[in-house]
């Protein structure tokens, strides 16, 4: 018994040597990556979470706050309204970012014609910067004759100027269309390639049982690019919790606080106020947020078999 199990110990210990061998060359590979990992992501990250629990006075850690830090930001009075609004930027996020490359992915992939140009035109406005096209949006949609889209509507149709990024209600909607102008050209072209996979075969058996446009959609576009979708989904929450940008060039959080998100407030805190434990705050609810809502997200949402 002595000898077998010796014996098995060793046969381990050869599979792991082995192993290890076979695996050196990647672990090598990769270790820069996870050197500069380490300490751009990591090491900020457990200093966030340590400047959450601090007492600061300007840069420098004083002593230990425990749950003080993140009772004063859940108790702010900006921070249920950001918390609101950030909200809010995922509904319509889903609602227009979401389903807007879907849609021209399908339309593209239909194209026969001229199909190399307008998959140039979608996806142009993702090489724009994104500060520059902020700035050309809000020059589009400054209020009064000042812009250019209330200029045409007043000269020739005859409309008065509309309020666009001053109407608190708008406010969010306009900021995700200009969002999904930027963005949705990249998001296209992964659709589009997810699209191009699946055996046209299936469309031409489909138009021989008779079936028509919006029953090919359901039942083989939809189904083919399932997992590219939920792939996506998950992503677009991720990316629009982490908001900030947007809002704080186009509209400085206004009008009055109504597109002021959870990271723009994180960045008042620790730029404008100079309170980096609060902002670091936000960040960690921020991430146990999305901690949440990933793991329920898997848990409903099964990958479907290609």
């Amino acid at each position: 018994m002595k000898l077998k199990a010796k014996a098995g110990q060793e046969a381990k210990k050869a599979w792991t040597l082995s192993r290890f061998t076979r695996e050196f060359g990647g672990w090598v590979f990769m270790l820069p990556s996870l050197v500069l990992f380490a300490f751009f992501v990591w090491e900020p990250m457990g200093y966030g979470v340590v400047l959450s629990f601090s007492k600061l006075r300007a840069f420098d850690i004083v002593g230990f706050a425990g749950l003080d830090n993140y009772r004063y930001v859940l108790n702010h009075p900006y921070f249920q309204t950001a918390l609101i609004n950030t909200v809010k930027y995922a509904f319509w996020s889903l609602i227009i970012g979401y389903m807007v490359p879907i849609i021209v992915s399908i339309i593209l992939n239909e194209v026969v014609h001229w199909q190399r140009f307008f998959k140039f035109v979608s996806y142009f406005p993702s090489l724009v910067p994104g500060v520059a096209a902020l700035l050309m949006w809000q020059f589009l949609l400054t209020p009064g004759d000042e812009g250019l889209i209330n200029s045409v509507l007043s000269e020739v149709f005859g409309i008065e100027p509309l309020p666009f990024l001053q109407n608190p209600s708008w406010t969010i909607p306009i900021l995700i269309i200009t969002l999904t102008w930027k963005a949705a050209g990249s998001t296209t072209m992964v659709y589009l390639a997810s699209l191009q996979s699946i055996n046209p075969e299936l469309y031409e058996a489909a138009s021989l049982d008779g079936a028509g446009v919006w029953s090919k959609i359901r039942y083989i576009t939809i189904p083919g690019i399932y997992n590219t979708a939920r792939l996506m989904l998950i992503m677009q929450i991720i990316s629009i919790f982490q908001i900030l940008y947007e809002p704080m060039v186009m509209t400085g959080g206004g009008p009055s606080n109504a597109s002021l998100s959870l990271m723009f407030l994180s960045y008042q805190f620790a730029f404008d106020k100079i309170q980096f434990h609060y902002a670091s705050v936000v960040g960690i609810i921020v991430s146990l947020i999305l901690l949440v809502l990933t793991a329920i997200y898997l848990k409903f949402v099964k990958p479907q078999d290609s």
